[in-house]
Parts: structure tokens; C-alpha cells; sequence
């Protein structure tokens, strides 16, 4: 009988551990995993690494911790036949490199722990290196393969139910939550979060009969995957905010914890654009996408048009929740586990490691700046956990860079929003094009 394979979990941020820890739960049988927390500015606390691990088969204690610098010795003496770079963009393009140049180096394979329409192009860009890139639903793996084949990347794309899903359980008998999924960065602006505060505070009036949890990521001090500026459990305590909340409700609370405990509590779930959404309808927990706000890449909402769960807020406050339309789950998210390839394509990558190994790949996009560029991007990401002379340098030189070009590109966004308001810019359009 022949050895189990294994895969090494890189993971960083709390969602980053769910999800890898998640993904390896459903590994075939004939796998092994263990989990491992990179070191970085992100990383979770010991409360969010057991929250992240709840329901993965995997317990906290177990769960080792790297320094990037190590992280080569430690494949070596593990010889995994798979790593999952479990972790952000940046960072995957940061720690590839270095896998990559390993003898017989293992397969590499990433993903994303939450919603990715619209696909976007630097998302594949910083994954060049991987050989296969798992994805959660049909539009997925087409729309990043599109974006592969026009930046000439040559990745695999798996399919797999989000591991989230498989491991949610029954609602409890009793759902007498209304739950708020928050989110670090949608919506972005302070007015805007107490605009919805105020929302969820109307709400809890109009609906006595339930709690409005606001369910949040992380509590004061802990780091997330995006940085919060405004979090809805300070907001929440300024006395200007609830000057114009008009007071918050007793049945308003903010809670911590896994999403899974809530929703098996949850009457509705209430997001703009949380993954949790998809948790609450595989429990059959009707929903409300608010979309006050609009529907825009930077909300991350677009792939729930047409899915007939975005609403106003009067329907929240009113208490109409939704389920979505039939017609729209099987190309987003829903389109059943039989399905899913992300496992054989795996497989296939570790037999031919086994018989001829895999290529050594080289980066070929964004390489302007060279090692310096190489130094500021691992710098960016690691922070005080770079290590690096050459970091600290190129942070000096490439921050007053990269705002520069940031205020640059806003300004000409801006220049081109007045021109657009001011009269359409007349172009030649190609011929055939109406």
C-alpha cells in the first residue's frame, strides 16, 4: 500500500486559515494535511485562529507557525507533494518565487476565501507561478481563464464547492436573529457604515420580536485580512453616532464568533456583499443584499445581479428577506458537488511531479524595478516581519513612488469623471461596432 500524499497549508490572515483549512478538510483519501500560519502583520490571534478552525478537523494546538525566511527549510523537511498558498495576492507573489526554485519542487495550488467577481487580472498575475488556481463556481473559472489566456498565464483552474458550505449544518428550531455580516472595507466610507447603522437600528425597532446581531470579524487590537478603518463596534460606541441612531435598541447587539453558530440562529442574514451570504442559502436562510449603495466592482456585488437578492432598505427595515432565484445558483456557487475537479486536477499534477517533476517558471509580469521592486513588495506585505536590509531601503524609495502614482491615477479619474459630465467624449468607433 502506498504512502498517503500530503499537503503543507501556508496560511496568513483568519479568513486565509479558514479556507485553506477548510479546502484540505475535503482533500481525497488518500491525502494528508497539516496547517501552518505564516508570520505577518495579519496573522491571527489564538481566539481567531480556534474561531477560523472550528469545523475543519484541524485544532489549534497543531497548528504551527513560519517566519518566510524558514519557510524553505520547512518544505524541505516536510517534503510535502502540494503546498496551498493560502494567502493573500501579494504575499503568494512574494513566497512562490522561493518554492518555485526548490529541487523537485512541489505542486503549488491557491485560491480565494471569499467572493472574486469580478475576476480581476492582478489576481492571476500574483498567482503566475501556481500550477493550478481553485475556484468556487462556473462564472469563476471562466472569467479568470479568460483573464489567463489574455495575460498568457498558464495555470489550471479547479472547481470546488466553497468548503464552507459542505461543513454548514442544520438551523437551530429557534431563529430569532436578524445577523449582519460585516465586512473590513463595503462600504468603505465612515458616513456610509453609520447610514447603515442606522439602517440596522430602524430595523431592530420595526422588528422587536428579533435580535440584530452585527457579526464582526475581529475585536479591538486583532488584524484582518483588509485593514478596517471604521469598525461597526467603535462606531457604535461615539456618542455622535448614536446621537444620530436616536439611540441604539436593546435588541441591537454586536457579536463575535463563527458565522456557522449565527446563521443556525438566523431569521435572515443581512450583507452588502459577504460570502456569507452563500452560507445562509445553502442553510435555507433568506437574505437581504442591501444595494443602497449601488452595485459595483468595488461593493464586490455584481455577481448577485440577477440573483433576486439585492434590495433597498426599506425592505430590510420592513423585514422582506429573500431567496434567490433558482436560475441563477448553478453558475454561481450551487452547481453541486459532483461537479467539482479541483481534486483530479490536483492529483494529475502530483502523478506527473512523481514521474517527471514540474517545470521551474519564472515571473514575466510587473517586473519593473527588478530586485528593488522585489525588496518593496516583500516589505509591503510582511512589514516588521521582513527581515531584510534591502526591505527597509526600497520601503523608503518606493512608498513616496507608489502615492504619487496612486494620487495621479485619482486625479485622472477624476479629470475624466468632470469630462464625462460635462459632454460625452466623442471616439471613432471600430467599424461593425453600433
Amino acid at each position: 500500500m502506498s504512502s498517503p500524499r500530503r499537503m503543507l497549508v501556508i496560511a496568513d490572515s483568519d479568513s486565509y486559515v479558514k479556507w485553506g483549512a477548510a479546502l484540505a478538510a475535503r482533500l481525497p483519501a488518500d491525502w494528508t494535511a497539516r496547517v501552518v500560519v505564516l508570520r505577518s502583520p495579519v496573522m491571527p490571534s489564538p481566539r481567531q485562529l480556534r474561531i477560523a478552525l472550528k469545523g475543519t478537523g484541524f485544532a489549534p494546538e497543531v497548528v504551527g507557525e513560519t517566519a518566510v525566511d524558514d519557510l524553505v527549510t520547512l518544505i524541505a523537511a516536510d517534503e510535502p507533494d502540494a503546498v496551498l498558498l493560502s494567502l493573500r495576492g501579494p504575499l503568494v507573489r512574494v513566497v512562490s518565487p522561493l518554492i518555485m526554485r526548490m529541487p523537485n519542487r512541489p505542486v503549488l495550488l491557491s485560491g480565494f476565501p471569499g467572493i472574486t467577481i469580478p475576476a480581476e487580472r492582478k489576481a492571476v498575475i500574483f498567482r503566475e507561478l501556481v500550477d493550478l488556481i481553485v475556484l468556487h463556481s462556473r462564472r469563476e473559472v471562466r472569467d479568470f481563464g479568460a483573464n489567463a489566456a489574455d495575460l498568457g498565464v498558464d495555470v489550471a483552474f479547479g472547481l470546488a464547492t466553497f468548503p464552507f458550505l459542505a461543513s454548514v449544518g442544520s438551523a437551530s428550531a429557534i431563529r430569532n436573529a436578524v445577523v449582519f455580516a460585516a465586512q473590513a472595507k463595503v462600504p468603505a466610507e465612515r458616513e456610509d457604515r453609520i447610514r447603515l447603522l442606522g439602517w440596522l437600528a430602524d430595523a431592530a425597532r420595526a422588528q422587536p420580536e428579533h435580535r440584530v446581531v452585527v457579526k464582526v470579524r475581529a475585536i479591538a487590537g486583532e488584524a484582518q485580512t483588509h485593514r478596517e478603518e471604521y469598525g461597526f463596534a467603535e462606531l457604535l460606541s461615539e456618542p455622535d453616532v448614536l446621537a444620530r441612531l436616536a439611540g441604539r435598541p436593546a435588541n441591537l447587539v454586536v457579536e463575535d464568533g463563527p458565522m456557522a453558530e449565527h446563521l443556525a440562529q438566523a431569521a435572515a442574514l443581512v450583507t452588502i456583499s459577504s460570502t456569507a451570504a452563500l452560507e445562509a442559502i445553502a442553510l435555507g436562510v433568506p437574505v437581504v443584499m442591501v444595494d443602497d449603495f449601488g452595485v459595483d466592482r468595488a461593493l464586490i456585488n455584481t455577481v448577485f445581479d440577477g440573483s433576486g437578492l439585492l434590495a433597498s432598505s426599506r425592505e430590510l427595515i420592513a423585514g422582506r428577506y429573500r431567496h434567490p432565484d433558482p436560475a441563477w445558483l448553478d453558475d454561481n456557487y450551487f452547481h453541486g458537488d459532483e461537479f467539482d475537479d479541483w481534486a483530479s486536477h490536483l492529483n494529475a499534477l502530483a502523478d506527473r511531479r512523481a514521474a517527471s517533476g514540474l517545470p521551474q517558471r519564472t515571473r514575466v509580469h510587473n517586473l519593473t524595478g527588478g530586485a528593488l521592486r522585489s525588496a518593496y513588495e516583500r516589505r509591503r506585505v510582511l512589514g516588521t516581519y521582513d527581515t531584510g536590509t534591502l526591505g527597509a531601503a526600497a520601503a523608503v524609495i518606493g512608498a513616496p513612488v507608489r502615492w504619487t502614482l496612486r494620487r495621479g491615477r485619482k486625479a485622472l479619474r477624476t479629470l475624466l469623471g468632470a469630462r464625462e459630465d460635462a459632454a460625452p467624449l466623442e471616439l471613432p468607433q471600430p467599424a461593425g461596432r453600433p
